[in-house]
């Protein structure tokens, strides 16, 4: 399969996912950076606009988007036309492996070819419908389920990569970075998460993990910085307890960053789009 644009996507039937306007990948270089909660998140950010969002979970072996939603116990409806996605009223769809488990402790022991062939069969058989966003989350690395989304999304708008602002995870970002360039799809922006802690007591930032790597990164490697997202201990009680936090915390710090992010995807995915019309009419 190739990987050139006009490769990218041939396999997959447009039917499912012609009515998607924008479609983004959320990817890290390493675990443990809260790539799942950006994806979660920023989900419902777009949510709150009032707009329809679709979030596609392809880490096949450590789903947990099913947990942070609360949802733990819903399954995808079989349809004449494919399979329905899991929904959350009233504007978010989402589909993961961990929908097709037996139980949460059931393991997927799969190698390359099984796990591509279940994120195919994600991309043809869900019947997203019509959708302004679909917010793919995947696991972390550059192995088998990053390279099958890359060969297999026809027309993505492009990969978000998330970070904390370590050296060690700025190390993998850049290989995140030249991943995508190397698949030629288009990096939108990187996120640095866990980016300083409030302190609750005192109001002082306490910087667990340094800042401004992200920002640094992004000098670095030409690529635009999306922002910040303070650490906030609310963030893991609202993914442990099924609750999204940024609907249950909209006035908080982070929450305003998760906005603040979304807007800037919005515009930067607008201003692309206006470039290639620019590029077409050129032509």
């Amino acid at each position: 399969m190739g990987d050139s644009p006009q490769d990218r996507g041939k396999e997959i039937p447009k039917i499912k996912l012609d009515n998607v306007e924008h479609k983004i990948v959320i990817m890290s270089g390493k675990g443990g950076v809260g790539k799942s909660t950006i994806a979660a998140n920023l989900a419902f950010a777009f949510t709150m606009k009032g707009v329809e969002v679709g979030l596609l979970d392809c880490d096949i072996h450590g789903p947990s988007i099913p947990m942070m939603l609360g949802m733990e116990n819903e399954r995808p409806l079989p349809s004449p036309s494919g399979i329905t996605p899991v929904m959350m009223p009233p504007h978010l769809r989402v589909m993961s492996m961990g929908f097709l488990l037996p139980d949460k402790d059931t393991p997927v022991i799969w190698r390359g070819p099984l796990k591509m062939g279940a994120i195919k069969q994600f991309l043809e058989e869900v019947t997203w419908g019509a959708l302004d966003y679909l917010i793919i989350d995947l696991p972390p690395g550059t192995g088998d389920e990053p390279l099958s989304i890359a060969q297999l999304l026809p027309q993505p708008d492009g990969v978000i990569i998330v970070t904390t602002p370590q050296d060690i995870a700025l190390l993998s970002v850049r290989k995140s970075i030249n991943f995508a360039r190397a698949l030629n799809m288009h990096v939108i922006g990187l996120i640095e998460n866990m980016s300083g802690f409030i302190c609750p007591h005192c109001g002082k930032s306490v910087e667990l993990f340094k800042t401004g790597g992200g920002l640094k990164a992004c000098l670095d490697m030409g690529v635009p910085f999306l922002g910040s997202i303070p650490f906030d201990t609310k963030v893991v009680e609202s993914g442990d307890s099924g609750k999204p936090f940024v609907l249950e915390h909209p006035n908080s710090a982070a929450a305003e960053a998760f906005k603040g992010i979304a807007a800037k995807i919005e515009d930067s995915l607008k201003s692309n789009k206006s470039g290639k019309k620019e590029e077409a009419k050129g032509r």
